[in-house]
């Protein structure tokens, strides 16, 4: 059996990352063992298994005690007491405030942006309707040429 481990024992590593990586070395250790598990005999077999399921049940049972004890340590402290319960109102509200106001930003900006395209709109609109050339002028082949010559010359 080749089973190679590789620990970081410096400790600096963030809890998160540490029960990855406890999960993959128990995944890695009991498929290793399970791949042996056919070569026992069945009497051990079962054995194994009993004592499996007690340390199961005896991790579950820890975890549980770990968990009521922190939270009752915290609900014992005095300015960590509203994180032990459900959230209040205020906590909701805060959370919820940031995305509003994100939202009604852009709502506003996009009606900004809607306001300056109408308002170039209506500015060539006016541009054309107070021109001295009537609107089919524009669509003339030679209104090129007429654009190219100076305002003076006729």
């Amino acid at each position: 059996m080749n089973l190679r481990l590789t620990l970081h024992p410096s400790g600096t590593e963030a809890p998160a990352q540490r029960d990855v990586l406890e999960a993959r070395i128990a995944l890695r250790l009991a498929s290793h063992l399970n791949a042996g598990l056919e070569q026992l005999p069945h009497d051990v077999s079962e054995r194994l298994r009993v004592a499996r399921e007690r340390s199961i049940d005896r991790a579950r049972a820890l975890r549980k005690l770990s968990a009521q004890t922190a939270g009752s340590e915290m609900s014992g402290r005095g300015g960590v007491a509203a994180l032990a319960g459900p959230p209040s109102w205020w906590l909701r509200l805060a959370s919820v405030l940031p995305l509003a106001v994100l939202v009604g930003g852009l709502l506003l900006i996009q009606q900004r942006y809607t306001e300056e395209q109408i308002s170039a709109a209506a500015e060539v609109d006016a541009a054309l309707l107070v021109d001295e050339l009537p609107p089919q002028a524009y669509s003339d082949p030679g209104f090129a040429e007429f654009l190219r010559t100076p305002a003076g010359r006729d």
